[in-house]
């Protein structure tokens, strides 16, 4: 029994993994030296698939779930051993299970700046960030162009690939979208999805797949933003006379508040009273702001009777011929000229 139970410990009789971490991509089963038995249990798990590997060639692949190794369900493995029908030996094979779930919340971002030419600003630089996911679509072309023959692959070894290939995608598309620079925040997923269709067919040699990718912020240059802010002020502002008016208002009331104003405060405060009266009554009566101005105060046509500017000497309305008029000494009335006595006032002239 000793010699039994002695060769059974150089035996594998189950093969399994089980992921205990949230980076790993591919394990490498350890053998410790020991041979597969046939007839062994292999597990393989959902998101999992196995790769029997003989002497550096890959040899089958096994999809979820539970086998019992045969010659009959490793057709590759016996070919390239030669066994025999009915082989019931042990076996030499390296096994690696590769992850095939998402990889989730993986952070891209611009190392450096991405040129951009926009038709309002000219040549600008961008840069961006958000998070993307991935996984393995094709374990052997996975096998065979990354991790090679590795006993354990993380996501850090691809995680440099894929964020170059992530923004070299988002910039072909930037750039081919021709959106401009003040129309990328609302044109977000557009890109998002354009570059995903970009993207995949560069990974998918390496048996990757880019699930899903998202852009959270393009930032643009300082001076492209400043430009923005102003925009957005003067499509605020709306009416900028009426904006002027109500700073100065604002201005005019904080120095009628200012104590340490004095007497300048006062007559600030006063000039603030009557101007802030003035715009409210023309803010009650909008038709008053563009009201006509009142003709200057003069004569009376001896004519026709239209008002006349004082002092012409030829109606504008009639063209007659006007008197010469004078003013009284006394009281300031108008009065014909020769006169000698004021009509109103009766003062000698």
């Amino acid at each position: 029994m000793g010699i039994i139970d002695k060769i059974k410990g150089q035996l594998i009789d189950v093969i399994e993994w089980k992921d205990n971490s949230s980076k790993t991509m591919v394990y490498k089963y350890d053998m410790n030296g020991k041979e597969i038995m046939m007839g062994a249990q292999l597990t393989v798990r959902e998101s999992q698939v196995a790769i029997f590997v003989n002497e550096g060639q890959l040899a089958d692949i096994f999809e979820p779930g539970r086998y019992e190794l045969q010659t009959s369900n490793m057709p590759i493995m016996t070919a390239l051993k030669s066994w025999k029908y009915g082989f019931k030996s042990p076996f030499k094979a390296d096994v690696y299970f590769i992850n095939t779930k998402q990889f989730l919340d993986m952070k891209w971002g611009t190392s450096n700046p991405v040129m951009m030419r926009d038709a309002e600003f000219g040549m600008i630089r961008l840069r961006a960030f958000g998070i993307y996911s991935f996984r393995v679509s094709d374990p052997e072309a996975f096998l065979k162009e990354v991790f090679g023959t590795s006993a354990l692959f993380t996501v850090d070894g691809v995680e440099g690939q894929i964020k170059r290939t992530l923004v070299s995608g988002l910039s072909d598309a930037i750039a081919e979208s021709k959106i401009p620079a003040l129309d990328l925040a609302a044109n977000y997923d557009e890109l998002a999805d354009f570059a995903l269709k970009n993207i995949n067919p560069k990974l998918a040699p390496l048996g990757l797949t880019l699930c899903s990718f998202v852009i959270e912020n393009i930032s643009l240059p300082e001076e492209v933003e400043k430009t923005m802010d102003k925009k957005t002020s003067m499509g605020v502002l709306g009416n900028l006379d009426q904006y002027a008016k109500y700073q100065a208002a604002e201005a005019m009331r904080e120095a009628a508040n200012n104590e340490n104003g004095g007497m300048a405060g006062m007559g600030v405060g006063m000039g603030a009273g009557a101007a802030m009266g003035q715009m409210f009554a023309q803010s009650l009566n909008p038709a008053a702001q563009h009201a006509p101005a009142a003709p200057a105060a003069g004569a009376v046509c001896t004519a026709c009777g239209k008002a006349i500017p004082a002092g012409v000497k030829f109606c504008p309305e009639c063209g007659a011929k006007q008197a010469a008029s004078a003013f009284c000494t006394n009281c300031g009335k108008e009065i014909p000229a020769g006169t000698k006595f004021c009509p109103e006032c009766g003062a000698k002239q």
